[in-house]
């Protein structure tokens, strides 16, 4: 897909890595749709604010009514919590992020399917993480919706494929935005990470693992138990 001329519609685009993705999109002469709950936060020029909160199905419906003419969906918004799976008072913070980074994705997939489907086919990105390929103790709930939002992008690009629509599962290490805002850790540029996603979208690859920490965390599943999981419990019990 070539960027230029394509009408694009990015979720969670008031902020952050949502907010690279518009400004990557217009410089590669895109026509940009910036979905936000609050459509005023948008303030980047040149984009076109819709409010949009992807947890309400009717929000869902009546934008997917209104752009008709999106070809690539960037399914960006999420929600964190940084939540432990059972030291939490509650199932609310799961709840919650399942909700958004699940369930509001896979409602806006379905809205746009036959959007796109309309449009040529076009693309649609699932913005994942790296820990989509581990969990974490301390934000459990967190990365059991991205693990949930990978195994759903891998079905989405079977049932898309017929109508020739590119489904891209991308995935990344930590990002300089809100989201990461507390880790001292080293981060990646949000404007960076939009590009390189990007690109793969205009060359047609499937799935992006921006950098070598998430290559190797994938490339380490067959035996994740050995050579991913003796660490995550060395961490979590230096937190107790």
């Amino acid at each position: 897909m070539r960027i230029e001329g394509v009408t694009a519609l990015v979720t969670g685009a008031n902020r952050g890595l949502g907010r690279a993705f518009t400004r990557v999109l217009l410089e590669r002469g895109a026509t940009v749709y910036a979905g936000a709950r609050k459509p005023e936060d948008v303030t980047e020029p040149g984009v076109i604010p819709v409010r949009l909160d992807i947890t309400d199905p009717e929000q869902v419906a009546a934008v997917a009514a209104r752009c008709g003419e999106v070809a690539l969906l960037i399914n960006n918004a999420a929600c964190a919590t940084r939540s432990p799976l059972v030291a939490t008072p509650t199932l609310g913070a799961a709840r919650l992020e399942m909700e958004t980074n699940y369930f509001g994705t896979l409602s806006m997939c379905r809205a746009f399917a036959p959007v796109l489907a309309r449009n040529g086919g076009g693309a649609l990105v699932n913005m994942g993480s790296i820990v989509s390929f581990f969990n974490n103790g301390s934000m459990g709930s967190f990365c059991a919706t991205k693990a949930a939002l990978w195994s759903m992008t891998n079905g989405l690009r079977v049932e898309l494929r017929p109508q020739q629509t590119l489904v891209v599962s991308a995935h990344s290490g930590f990002i300089d935005t809100e989201l990461a805002a507390g880790f001292d850790v080293p981060k990646h540029d949000p404007r960076a990470v939009a590009a390189g996603i990007l690109d793969a979208v205009e060359t047609g690859r499937e799935e992006v693992l921006y950098d070598e920490a998430t290559r190797a965390m994938k490339a380490a599943l067959p035996d994740d138990l050995e050579l991913i999981y003796p660490e995550v419990e060395r961490q979590w019990l230096a937190r107790a």
